[in-house]
């Protein structure tokens, strides 16, 4: 029994044209539903999803909320400075306020697609789904009725992040959380997307999909943060285009969920982009992170580099998958890729399968992946100073992720991340008291 009386499971609701949405837009939801009842389930034999738990895709009794009518949502305080907050209850609005560099547009993309219709639908959902959630992202599409919309125009610096919170409340229930960031060219801006919800959102789901564009020269930082509770799940597909001289860094953090399968995709279209990947994750109890990452080069000269720190605890398990490709004609390519995970736990279970395909001469190309326990010689070192035995492991589970977050570079970001991470170990701490 749905936990919403009379309920549809949103596989079998067909969503409707939106309310005030162009044309176009009630043609893409139309058209991904199609998709979405074309494309098959994924199944054991599908390589996309080798080591994922597929138990985890039950959607039969999950179904669309009615509208929210909370007054703001209840997540995380969030940063002290900030050019930009808006915060969305199950999809819906509650909270906006702005102090943004003229000619930027932030809105909410309900709102955008009725003011800026044709720059939307330049740039909406135009990277295919390569990685193994395509059925999802479909569905994702025919549902998908708010979120944001951010176009920085050419040579604006945006100093501050632009914060946006994602609020799951209720049982059995899904969201389409969707986040499109336009970093005209020569351009500075940083997003920070969380994730989260209370203890009741039990069955609950986020499908979120974000389309990053960086263009030529521009800069552009991405964040999300997954801190849902622990019985609800999530699908994030991450795509990232990256233009000439330009650099985007996205990072990923899951402290929470059940399960959660991020998917990203950085595609370096232009000579002398740069795109880091990064990536933290702590998991406890039965939490299980899937990870699909995918770095093209598709021009000369282009650089990525991916780090991925997962720290695994009791019977938490993780998958990674990541192909690094090098297009024919990306001739000195430079791309690193790199996961590393901490067995915390004897019954702590890391996938890893790092992969290479070049096509291309005169590259520099990396990849690898290691788990391990911690070093019984950095636990000596830290009980020889009066430090016991749990503190000591705890600080160095806390010391292992830090690689990862400094490569924000960013001291306020980092603050922020660090502050989720510290109260995900003070959880673990508080469960084996």
């Amino acid at each position: 029994m749905t936990a919403i009386l009379g309920q549809m499971s949103i596989l079998e609701r067909k969503p409707g044209a939106l309310d005030g949405a162009p044309e176009w837009f009630n043609e893409s939801r139309e058209a991904g539903w199609k998709q979405f009842l074309e494309l098959p389930m994924p199944g054991r034999k599908h390589e996309q999803w080798r080591f994922a738990s597929l138990k985890e895709l039950d959607f039969a009794e999950v179904g669309i909320p009615p509208i929210s009518k909370a007054d703001g949502h209840h997540g995380a305080v969030g940063m002290e400075v900030r050019s930009a907050r808006f915060g969305f209850v199950n999809d819906t609005l509650v909270e906006e306020e702005s102090n943004l560099p003229e000619g930027v547009i932030c809105l909410p993309l309900d709102r955008a697609l009725a003011e800026h219709s044709d720059l939307v639908r330049e740039h909406f959902m135009k990277q295919e789904a390569t990685l193994g959630s395509a059925k999802f992202v479909a569905l994702h599409r025919a549902n998908v009725a708010n979120g944001m919309f951010i176009y920085v125009p050419k040579g604006v610096v945006v100093e501050a992040p632009i914060e946006v919170f994602h609020w799951l409340e209720g049982e059995d229930i899904v969201s389409f959380p969707h986040t499109l960031v336009v970093a005209g060219e020569n351009s500075q801006v940083t997003v920070v997307d969380y994730f989260q919800s209370d203890s009741k959102a039990k069955g609950s789901w986020a499908i979120a999909v974000n389309d990053l564009v960086a263009e030529q020269g521009a800069q552009l930082t991405y964040l999300a943060l997954q801190d849902l509770c622990e019985e609800a799940r999530m699908i994030q597909v991450n795509n990232t285009l990256v233009g000439k001289d330009a650099t985007a860094k996205a990072f990923v953090l899951n402290t929470g969920a059940a399960w959660a399968r991020q998917e990203s995709l950085s595609k370096l279209g232009g000579s002398g982009s740069h795109s880091d990947m990064l990536s933290v994750s702590i998991g406890r109890d039965g939490q299980e992170y899937d990870q699909r990452t995918f770095q093209h080069h598709a021009s000369p000269y282009s650089y990525s580099d991916l780090l991925y720190k997962n720290t695994l605890y009791d019977k938490s398990r993780t998958v990674f998958s990541g192909v690094i490709l090098v297009d024919e004609e990306a001739h000195y390519t430079d791309a690193y890729q790199t996961c590393r995970n901490l067995m915390m736990s004897g019954d702590a279970e890391a996938n890893s399968m790092p992969g290479l395909e070049i096509n291309a001469d005169q590259v520099k190309c990396s990849h690898g992946s290691t788990s391990s326990s911690i070093d019984e010689s950095e636990l000596f070192y830290l009980k020889a100073r009066g430090i016991s035995p749990r503190e000591a492991r705890q600080l160095i589970a806390q010391g292992f992720s830090v690689e990862a977050i400094s490569r924000l570079k960013n001291p306020a970001l980092e603050t922020l991340v660090l502050s989720f991470a510290a109260r995900e170990f003070d959880r673990i701490v508080e469960s084996v008291s």
